[in-house]
């Protein structure tokens, strides 16, 4: 395979809303599992999975399993400007032909909860659970 041969493979791996927006989210959060992006892209979990693969296949992310989670994270930051020049340049395509462009994915924007086991021991209060219950009153 030549050059344009492996920038094509490329651009056909980002040919898709769903995979840009992972790669957004996993260059915006560093590591997430596939229940974080589910929540965060309101997408269902096969839509996300089917995507990360796609990615993973052509060298975009990479995984780390921990325990029965994969985390997924980019496999290498510099699509990263790649992206932010695309969407400057879809931007700039699309405004002299009257299209409006729908606003990328908010890094503001409330996710739903993510029910994975590392946001559950996040979420827990720092004291554990039988000094709680003193601490509530319970003996």
């Amino acid at each position: 395979m030549d050059a344009h041969d492996e920038t094509a493979v490329l651009f056909r791996a980002l040919a898709h809303p769903v995979r840009l927006q992972i790669i957004e989210v996993l260059a915006r959060d560093g590591e997430a599992c596939v229940c974080h992006l589910e929540c965060r892209l309101g997408q269902r979990q096969p839509q996300v999975s089917q995507q990360l693969m796609r990615l993973k296949e052509a060298g975009l992310v990479k995984g780390r399993r921990e325990g029965l989670n994969i985390f997924y994270s980019l496999a290498d930051p510099g699509i990263v400007p790649l992206l932010q020049a695309s969407h400057k340049t879809a931007a700039g395509i699309a405004r002299p032909q009257g299209r409006r462009r729908a606003e990328r994915l908010q890094a503001s924007a409330a996710p739903r909860a993510c029910p994975c086991p590392r946001c559950n021991v996040a979420a827990e209060p720092a004291m554990p659970r039988l000094k709680q219950r003193k601490a509530d009153g319970y003996r």
